[in-house]
């Protein structure tokens, strides 16, 4: 068999994950993203929000999106206060908390010069499957969002 960029023991199969210990990052680009969103998280948290506003031309109508509240939400979490972040956007929480992951990742990597690695093949049911689940969360979260219009839209 030969070996891929995941190493040769972690060729993926449909549906199983394959987890592999490799010496160079596969996910260079997830790296980057996430080095940059920790740097713009850690960034407000210590100097503040932007000066100028983040929002969208429809928030002059009062309609609000499904990534409203999200930077306040960010920079909430890395302050440590979630009940608060939580009320800006569920999804800042989970931003950060995904890109802190990746970063001690890529810390890790950096130091031992070993790389965690995984690949999923997904079929193309599960795909669907996926992208309809996450369709639906997202049309969740507008609504919530818009329930907090006041909120969002107001500071």
């Amino acid at each position: 068999m030969a070996s891929n960029s995941y190493g040769a023991d972690a060729v993926p199969t449909r549906g199983r994950p394959s987890v592999s210990w490799d010496r160079r990052d596969g996910h260079i680009a997830v790296t980057i993203v996430a080095l940059g969103l920790t740097a713009i998280a850690v960034g407000m948290a210590i100097f503040g929000l932007p000066p100028f506003s983040l929002g969208s031309p429809i928030h002059e109508l009062g309609i609000t999106c499904p990534f409203c509240g999200g930077t306040r939400s960010a920079r909430l979490t890395t302050q440590g206060h979630l009940a608060e972040a939580w009320r800006y956007n569920p999804l800042g929480i989970l931003v950060v908390a995904v890109s802190a992951v990746v970063v001690v990742r890529a810390a890790f990597g950096a130091v031992t010069r070993r790389w965690l690695n995984v690949a999923v093949q997904l079929t193309p049911r599960t795909r669907r499957v996926l992208l309809v689940a996450g369709l639906v969360l997202l049309v969740l979260l507008a609504i919530r969002q818009q329930m907090r219009a006041d909120l969002l839209l107001g500071g």
